[in-house]
C-alpha cells in the first residue's frame, strides 16, 4: 500500500511539472529591446524618446549614446533620464576591451552603478578572455561575445564554444542571427548548440546572395532575410530563454528612417508569438 502511494504521489509530482512546463512553454515571449546602433543618427536624448514612443524599455547603448569612462556625474546624469522615462540599460556594447585588466574595470564599475547585466565586446586578442573572466566572477556581471560574420575571430560557433569551454558560464554570447545568417548556417542549430551560453541576441535579418566575388549579405526587414526565425523561436521557447532580443541593423537607409524598421520588428516578434486562435 505504501509503494501504491508513493507511485501516486511520484506520478502527480510528474504530471505537475509537465503542466507547469508546458503552460510556461505557451505562455512564453522574449523580451524585445533595442540596439542603439540602429539609432546611430540620434542623440542620447532623441534615443530615449525614440524607445518611449515605440514602448520598448530594454536599451542595449553604444559608446555613441554613453561613454563607460564619462565622469561619474555625468553618467548619473542620463541614468537618472533613463529612470525616468522607465527605461532601463540591460546591457552595453559591442564594447572594446584590452589586455589591461584594470583598464576593463572601469568598464565592470560602469556596468555595476548602471545596472547592467551583459557586457557585450568582441576582443582582438583571445588573451583578453583571461582578465575578463576574472573580473566576471569577481562582478558577477556577465560577458557576451559577438560575432561579425565569417571572417571575425567569433564568425565560427565551432570556435567560440571551444573558447568557452572550461569558463565560467557566464562567459557566453552574443548571437546576432543576421551575422550567423550571412555565413549561411541555421541559427536554430547555433542556438541549440550553445548549450545555454546564449546571454543576448541581435534581432537582425539578412539576405546573402551568390556573387562573382562571392556571399554578399544585405541587411532587410525582419523577417524578410535568411535567418531561420520560425527554427530559433522554437529553440527559445524550449530553452525558456530569458534574455533580450535587441532589434539591430546595419544598413545605413533602416538607421536613417529607423520608425518603420522597428515597428516592423516588434510587430514580427508579437505575431509569431500570439496565442493560437481556436480553430471554429
Amino acid at each position: 500500500m505504501r509503494n501504491t502511494l508513493r507511485s501516486l504521489l511520484v506520478a502527480a509530482v510528474v504530471a505537475a511539472t509537465a503542466f507547469a512546463s508546458s503552460s510556461m512553454a505557451a505562455d512564453y515571449k522574449p523580451t524585445v529591446g533595442i540596439q542603439s546602433w540602429t539609432l546611430r543618427n540620434m542623440t542620447f536624448e532623441q534615443v530615449v524618446e525614440f524607445a518611449k514612443k515605440h514602448h520598448i524599455t530594454k536599451l542595449q547603448l553604444i559608446g555613441n549614446h554613453m561613454d563607460p569612462k564619462a565622469p561619474k556625474e555625468v553618467t548619473a546624469k542620463k541614468k537618472a533620464v533613463l529612470d525616468a522615462a522607465g527605461l532601463s540599460v540591460y546591457t552595453f556594447g559591442v564594447t572594446g576591451t584590452t589586455l589591461d585588466k584594470e583598464d576593463n574595470r572601469k568598464l565592470f564599475e560602469f556596468a555595476k552603478f548602471m545596472g547592467i547585466k551583459v557586457i557585450v565586446t568582441e576582443p582582438g586578442d583571445y588573451k583578453i578572455l583571461d582578465n575578463l573572466e576574472e573580473l566576471v566572477k569577481e562582478y558577477d556581471i556577465k560577458i557576451a561575445l559577438h560575432n561579425h560574420g565569417v571572417f571575425s575571430p567569433y564568425g565560427n560557433p565551432a570556435v567560440v564554444k571551444s573558447l568557452l569551454k572550461y569558463r565560467d558560464p557566464r562567459m557566453g554570447v552574443c548571437l546576432d542571427v543576421g551575422w550567423i545568417a550571412s555565413t549561411r548556417l541555421d541559427v536554430a542549430k547555433v542556438f541549440r548548440d550553445y548549450e545555454g551560453r546564449v546571454h543576448d541576441i541581435h534581432l537582425k535579418d539578412k539576405k546573402v546572395n551568390n556573387t562573382e566575388k562571392g556571399d554578399v549579405a544585405t541587411d532587410t526587414e525582419i523577417g524578410k532575410g535568411d535567418v531561420n526565425f520560425k527554427g530559433l523561436f522554437t529553440e527559445m521557447k524550449k530553452a525558456n530563454w530569458a534574455g533580450v532580443m535587441a532589434i539591430e541593423t546595419d544598413s545605413g537607409a533602416f538607421a536613417g528612417a529607423p520608425d518603420p524598421f522597428v515597428a516592423g520588428a516588434v510587430k514580427f516578434v508579437d505575431e509569431a508569438f500570439a496565442p493560437a486562435q481556436p480553430v471554429k
